[in-house]
């Protein structure tokens, strides 16, 4: 009787054992029932941000005396867009002509001699002009030292010039057309010239008698007169050149209808917010008109002529 008994016990530690197994087994390899749906939550991709609109510009004044207000209005454009815009600032209109060849910018403030220089791949079209004092046009003014015995531009023969760029118009092309038509050349007619590249600098140089002369940008010029009336009352205008078109707005030509509308009247209302005024005014700008392309037409058949591309 105790044979059976210990018989039955051992036989029900042998199943109990078995079931034990067979459920660490089952545990010990989990497998995945592919007749299963999983639900997971919908995926809903995020809009990329749009691209910067980006801004380029070479400034015709000191760096450090017109930023601030290229900073202003980036910020006045991205908050009417509704999207960032960015400033690409370069030192020479040669590179600042490269950025738009090179579709590294979307718009640019040109120079008179920029725009007319430019010959680049990826084309371009003026958005808007500057107007300052009831007027788009400009002139060059040929300054020397206020006590140099130099009377008119022909004296200047044999001296030391100040360029501001050698794409500018009023700071260097001019001068190269103006020799050029008495077939002479700067490299024979000059002892030396240099590139200031700013006209305000150009200025600085004639009024401290590191130049004999330069040609400048009468905007400027005034500009100068106005804020630094030590450094214009040591210098003298001989000659004037022009008048010309003031600097443009450009855009490249392939950005969509939509934002070049957008941009056109954001530029053309941009002197209506009276926080704006101060930012243009900096810059030597009243207010932007629509454009006038033909009047750039004669200077970019003097770049033409004088082969002054970049």
């Amino acid at each position: 009787m105790i044979i059976v008994n210990i018989r039955c016990a051992v036989c029900l530690l042998i199943v109990f054992l078995c079931v034990l197994i067979s459920g660490c087994q089952q545990n010990a390899r989990p497998y995945i029932d592919f007749r299963q749906k999983e639900t997971h939550a919908a995926y809903n991709p995020v809009e990329a941000s749009p691209k910067p609109l980006r801004i380029a510009l070479a400034s015709v004044l000191s760096p450090k005396e017109t930023i601030s207000h290229y900073r202003r209005i980036a910020q006045y454009i991205s908050g009417r867009l509704g999207f960032p815009a960015v400033l690409v600032q370069r030192t020479t209109y040669e590179e600042l002509n490269m950025l738009l060849a090179n579709g590294e910018a979307d718009v640019a403030f040109s120079s008179t001699g920029a725009y007319s220089a430019y010959r680049g791949m990826a084309e371009t079209e003026i958005l808007a002009m500057a107007e300052y004092q009831g007027t788009t046009l400009y002139l060059a003014y040929v300054i020397v030292p206020k006590t140099s015995p130099v009377e008119k531009l022909d004296d200047l023969r044999g001296k030391v010039f100040a360029f501001t760029d050698p794409l500018s118009y009023s700071g260097h092309m001019c001068i190269v057309d103006y020799l050029w038509q008495r077939r002479e050349v700067p490299e024979k007619f000059f002892s030396r010239y240099i590139y200031t590249y700013n006209h305000d600098k150009s200025v600085w140089a004639v009024a401290n008698n590191l130049a004999d002369g330069a040609s400048v940008d009468s905007m400027i010029y005034d500009y100068v007169a106005a804020t630094k009336p030590e450094i214009a009352a040591n210098v003298r205008i001989i000659a004037t050149i022009g008048p010309a078109p003031t600097g443009p707005v450009v855009i490249r030509k392939n950005l969509s209808p939509e934002l070049k509308a957008q941009l056109r009247m954001v530029f053309l209302d941009m002197d209506k917010d009276p926080q704006m005024r101060t930012a243009l005014q900096g810059l030597l700008i009243d207010r932007f008109v629509p454009p006038q392309p033909e009047l750039y037409e004669p200077l970019r058949r003097l770049y033409d002529r004088a082969g002054g591309l970049p």
